[in-house]
Parts: C-alpha cells; sequence; structure tokens
C-alpha cells in the first residue's frame, strides 16, 4: 500500500481519533501508541496498554507472565479502507518491545467479529460471557462506578484474541503456557 506509513505517536494524538470516533468514547489506559499516515496525515490509531484486569494478566500465562501481557485497547480508522487496519495492527506489532502477549477483544455488540484479528495470526480464545456491571456515570458501565449496586449495564460477550510477539523461541515458550484453549475463528 504505498504512501502509508506507521509511527509511533503521543498519547495527545490519539483523543480525536478515540473520543470522537471509536464508539466508546472514552480513553483507554494507554502505553504504545501508533499511527497509519496517508501521505503524512493521519488516519488511524491503534494504542496498547495495560488490561483492566489485572486477573486477565495471571489469567493467560501466569504469574511469571504477568508483566508481558498488554492489552490492544483501541483500533480507530478515520476512512476504514480496504486494509488500513491489517497494515496498521501488523506493523504496530512489529514496533513494540518483545516479548509481549498482546490480548485484544471483538465486541460482539458492535457486529464485530475480529476479522483484523484473523488477518494478522492473532489467536482466537473464546468468547466471554455477557454480564452486568455497576453502572457508573451517566448510566455507561465504569471501573469508577457511582456505588450504587442497584444500577446495572450489560455488558456483551466479546471474542477474546492474543498474539505472542516474541523471536521464535520465546514464541514456543510462551504458546505452551498460555492458559487458554486456542480454538477455530469464529465467523459471522
Amino acid at each position: 500500500m504505498i504512501n502509508y506509513s506507521v509511527h509511533k505517536i503521543s498519547y495527545e494524538d490519539t483523543k480525536p481519533f478515540i473520543l470522537n470516533i471509536h464508539y466508546a468514547k472514552r480513553m483507554p489506559s494507554i502505553s504504545f501508541a501508533y499511527g497509519l499516515f496517508l501521505n503524512n496525515i493521519l488516519v488511524g490509531i491503534v494504542s496498547y496498554g495495560s488490561p483492566v484486569s489485572p486477573s486477565l494478566c495471571k489469567g493467560i500465562a501466569g504469574e511469571i507472565n504477568k508483566k508481558k501481557v498488554i492489552e490492544l485497547n483501541r483500533l480507530v480508522l478515520k476512512y476504514n479502507k480496504k486494509n488500513e487496519a491489517s497494515m496498521l495492527v501488523g506493523k504496530s506489532i512489529k514496533l513494540l518491545p518483545k516479548p509481549k502477549i498482546i490480548v485484544s477483544y471483538a465486541d460482539t455488540k458492535q457486529n464485530h467479529v475480529g476479522y483484523i484479528y484473523q488477518a494478522t495470526n492473532f489467536l482466537f480464545t473464546g468468547t466471554t460471557k455477557p454480564r452486568t456491571d455497576i453502572a457508573g456515570k451517566n448510566g455507561k458501565h465504569s471501573r469508577h462506578h457511582l456505588g450504587d449496586k442497584t444500577k446495572r449495564v450489560f455488558r456483551s460477550a466479546k471474542h477474546r484474541y492474543i498474539f505472542i510477539n516474541a523471536n521464535k523461541r520465546e514464541r514456543k515458550k510462551l504458546l505452551k503456557q498460555i492458559n487458554y484453549q486456542i480454538m477455530e475463528y469464529p465467523k459471522w
């Protein structure tokens, strides 16, 4: 794809994409952020950060590997042209420090299956169960809830994908330590 490039970007560069375009409209924890540029104009972002759930970090590959776990927590494209998402994800992974175990989710409520993750060789490890959370401000789910346990908000099921970003030897070792069953990709 001629005239495209992927580069590290700042937290501030991600804000217009996450707050104005992404359906969640809220900023996640961001440790690494990369932008997709078309003719030197920012047309997409991907961000990686600490997963919201500390238990997830241990659950994926055990206590010994919990610091290696990061979440691909936002992928936002201005125009969503063919191959832009897979190019951005694939090239950004190459720019991340190694070794890392990347986890990401495809939200079934948004009719997302995770085809981008499938195209970039993530491993499918199942679907989370739908549940309810204590409601936060404006009725949204939030880890900073208002304390009223009677007010609940629905959280949809999500397809979970992981990617092991490591050299060949380390990848093989980490793959054996994954605590989730690797399954066939879901289709829509």
